[in-house]
């Protein structure tokens, strides 16, 4: 296969909740520098940008306005990429994130396939960083998934374990998704699956329809351990997701100026296994996503 006949739509997930610029500078907070690093990541071959929204003085924020600036900033600043809404929150109500996905239709929002432990532990302090429950329930998906079908916004499935996966099962069975669908795994959450290129194969095997068949999947491989599930990924012919909100480092352990550094290199790794970066266009017909107006989507 040449590389023209294998493209990977490579996601730049830009800022996340829970880092912060004392860690890394490069975490955007206004719309305008949203904007700057979605240019970044797109100039280096991102097809979708994924978003965690943040007010001005970067604290986390769930509220209509706060999306829809971000997005009307990085739609000025790009000619084409696809927006993908994070929904996942812990103490914030279904209504309130159903709310800014109603609002502001993006074209993709991602939707947590279980509910889990989920935790960061500190080895040298013996203790949890922090350690909640994460909650999605069968009852919290589907009423999700509901609103998305009649939004028109393509769901993006995060499984965070191999059992994650299968939970689509019954959801294809019940009619409520159709293929081709996007599912990502997530893999180097405490309370997930460990992050070893062996459970990329594994978590891989549980798509439906097999890895190769006519879903499209990608690997978010979280904190330093990103690079060499990313490989793996590549090589199985899976998409890859790179980013501030995944991992603040380049392979060799410096940390990066930007997304466009991290997305940079994925999109170098692809190159390297003989692939290419999918256009936003490209992604869009993959995912089986229906290109929007430049007024539907502002």
């Amino acid at each position: 296969m040449s590389r023209y006949d294998d493209p990977v739509i490579i996601s730049c997930s830009i800022s996340g909740v829970i880092a912060n610029r004392d860690q890394c500078p490069a975490i955007p907070y206004t719309p305008e520098e949203y904007a700057a690093e979605a240019r970044r990541a797109v100039e280096e071959g991102a097809a979708q940008i994924h978003i965690h929204a943040r007010k001005p003085d970067g604290t986390p924020s769930y509220e209509v306005e706060d999306f829809k600036a971000i997005t009307e900033a990085i739609r000025g600043a790009v000619d084409d990429v696809i927006i993908n809404y994070s929904t996942g929150a812990i103490g914030v109500s279904l209504e309130k994130r159903i709310e800014y996905l109603r609002e502001c239709r993006p074209e993709v929002a991602a939707l947590n396939m279980s509910s889990m432990n989920y935790a960061k532990y500190s080895r040298r302090r013996k203790d949890f960083v922090f350690n909640t429950v994460f909650e999605n329930s069968f009852d919290t998906i589907i009423e999700f998934l509901t609103a998305m079908r009649e939004i028109g916004i393509k769901p993006e499935h995060e499984c965070f374990d191999s059992g994650h996966v299968a939970n689509l099962d019954p959801l294809l069975d019940m009619g409520l998704l159709e293929p081709p669908l996007q599912i990502s795994l997530v893999m180097g959450v405490l309370g997930g699956i460990r992050p070893t290129p062996r459970n990329v194969t594994v978590m891989s095997d549980q798509i439906p329809g097999g890895p190769e068949g006519p879903n499209q999947w990608q690997v978010i491989g979280i904190s330093r351990d990103q690079w060499k599930l990313l490989g793996s990924a590549l090589v199985l012919g899976g998409n890859v997701r790179a980013g501030v909100e995944d991992n603040l480092y380049l392979p060799d352990g410096t940390m990066c100026r930007s997304n466009g550094d991290l997305i940079g290199k994925a999109r170098q790794m692809a190159e390297d296994v003989g692939r290419r970066p999918a256009t936003a266009a490209e992604a869009r017909e993959l995912l089986g996503i229906t290109a929007r107006s430049a007024a539907a989507t502002a």
